[in-house]
Formats: structure tokens, C-alpha cells, sequence
């Protein structure tokens, strides 16, 4: 599916081409981008697919609201004025240099993150501050800046020139099995409607993932990763899920908002606009089109 990674293995070498790439019309380079990572043409003119749709979005749907919310440390102002400020995740700083950071001041166990990154990348997770590698830590951070100061690359409209900072929060933890990782809750949302809602799990082990629709029935549907069968239970407070969801995304022609639920407790994760960068395979491939027909912005 991933084209780019078979043939160039280096993530900095597939953004220096991108760079270079960057004279190429936005239309044309998704076009090129989508025909490599899908092994098909994406039909612009008369779009039906999500995944022609997301690409759409990226170049076409300009609303300032958007690079706030994906900036990870603005967005806390924007569930804010949604009087979600009780589904935020302890905050312990935000940073422009990680020489600023007062490591003495952070507890135990915590997640570093820059500001502008996403698909679950470019994390740290500190399990126990007394074993970290700060020399490691550091040059991590400096490489995912310098590679993340334009992801105009892919030609995602709301993260260009967005300020890449440094973001410290809360580890959140399963309590029950803490090296799976914790489940996440991710709700398709549509003009404020939850249409879908897809269930990441055992991400540090061997990472799964379900699809329900918005009833929270079992859809036989994978993606870039297998599903676990009809096996999840629907968390009790599933409907207050869906009321955050309904809040977040009411902005919003499409957003997937991301959400964490630890025994009952609701936590924010992300607002999401261009999931899998639109460059997703699913199966069976008519979901597809199902998601493309609830889409509309233009």
C-alpha cells in the first residue's frame, strides 16, 4: 500500500524528495502520491471514493480553525470552548526548546510529543525518568522538527507553517494490561454526525483494529491493520462518547475525533482531518465508497 517506504526506506529521504517535488501542482502531485500508494488514478471530477475525497480536503477546505485544532497544544483551547475542559488529558508543559524542559519537575512517567505531529508518530513514552536517555531523547526531537517544520509535502492545507513545539502530558496507562497499550476510540464524524467508529487496540503488541457503524454494530471491515473479530464489548458510557464526538466535530464537514476511555473515564486524544493521509486500503473496498458518500464540503 505504502509505495514510498519499498522504495525509499529513510522517512528523511522521502521528505527531501517531497521538498524538492514541491513545484509540482498540488492536484497532480496527489494525483501521482495516490496512484503509488493505491495502485490506482483517484477520479477528482467526479470523486466518489473517501479516499479521493481526502485528498480534495487537504488542497480545497481552508478554515483557520482547522490549524488550531490540530496543533496538539492549541486544540486544548478549542475542546475548551466546548465546555469539554474535564476530557483533557494533564497537561504538564509545552515547549519551543528541549533544553527548556525542567525534567526535575515531571513525575515518573510521562508522553513527549511535538505539537504538530500525527499518525501516532514522533512519541516518546517515559515509563521511568530515572532511565532516560536525554542525548536520545533530544536528538529525536531535533530530527522530528526539522523534518516536521512543513508537512506541505503531502499537501495537507492546515499543517503548513505551523510552529512545531514540544508538548508534555499525562501517561495514560492500562491498567489492566500496561504493555498493550490503551484502546482508541476513533469516531468518523460528518456535518457533526458520527457516522463510524473504529477501535485501535493492543498497539504495542500486535496492534488491531475494528469497525463498528455509529450503533455500535460489528463491521466485517479491515484496514492497514487486521480486525479481532466481533469480540468488544460497547463501553457503558459509549453515548456520552458519542455526545463529545457530536460537539467536536460540529464544525466540520469531516474530522475524526480520537478518544481514550480508561474504566469509564474519557479522555481527549486528537482531532484527526486527514486520516491515513487519505492513502488507505480497505476490504472490502466498497467501504470506501461508503464512507465517500457521507463526505460533502464543496
Amino acid at each position: 500500500m505504502d509505495g514510498y517506504k519499498k522504495i525509499f526506506k529513510s522517512k528523511k529521504t522521502r521528505d527531501r524528495i517531497l521538498k524538492i517535488l514541491f513545484f509540482i501542482p498540488n492536484k497532480l502531485m496527489l494525483k501521482i502520491q495516490y496512484k503509488i500508494k493505491l495502485k490506482r488514478f483517484p477520479n477528482f471530477s467526479h470523486p466518489k471514493r473517501f479516499t479521493e475525497k481526502i485528498q480534495l480536503y487537504k488542497i480545497n477546505y481552508k478554515n483557520d480553525i482547522l490549524k488550531k485544532c490540530i496543533d496538539k497544544y492549541a486544540v486544548r483551547e478549542y475542546v475548551k470552548s466546548k465546555n469539554l475542559d474535564y476530557i483533557l488529558n494533564k497537561n504538564y508543559g509545552v515547549y519551543d526548546n528541549f533544553k527548556n524542559i525542567d525534567f526535575s519537575r515531571l513525575p515518573k512517567k510521562f508522553v513527549i510529543k511535538t505539537t504538530n505531529g500525527g499518525g501516532g508518530l514522533n512519541i516518546l513514552i517515559c515509563k521511568d525518568k530515572e532511565a532516560i536517555d536525554y542525548v536520545a531523547y533530544e536528538k529525536a526531537i531535533s530530527d522530528w522538527s526539522k523534518v516536521l517544520k512543513s508537512r506541505d509535502g503531502g499537501r495537507e492545507w492546515a499543517y503548513s507553517n505551523l510552529k512545531p513545539r514540544i508538548i508534555i502530558e499525562e501517561y495514560l496507562e492500562n491498567s489492566i494490561n500496561p504493555d498493550s497499550g490503551i484502546s482508541d476510540y476513533k469516531f468518523f464524524c460528518f456535518n457533526g454526525i458520527p457516522k463510524y467508529v473504529v477501535v485501535d487496540s493492543n498497539r504495542y503488541i500486535k496492534h488491531v483494529r475494528n469497525f463498528y457503524d455509529s450503533e455500535w454494530n460489528y463491521l466485517n471491515i479491515s484496514s492497514d491493520h487486521e480486525n479481532m473479530g466481533d469480540i468488544l464489548d460497547k463501553p457503558k458510557n459509549y453515548e456520552q462518547m458519542i455526545n463529545i464526538a457530536k460537539k467536536l466535530s460540529s464544525d466540520f464537514p469531516f474530522v475524526r475525533v480520537d478518544l481514550y476511555n480508561l474504566n469509564g473515564v474519557i479522555r481527549f486524544g486528537e482531532l484527526t482531518f486527514y486520516p491515513w493521509s487519505g492513502y488507505v486500503q480497505f476490504f472490502p473496498d466498497d467501504f470506501d465508497i461508503l464512507l465517500g458518500n457521507e463526505f460533502t464540503f464543496y
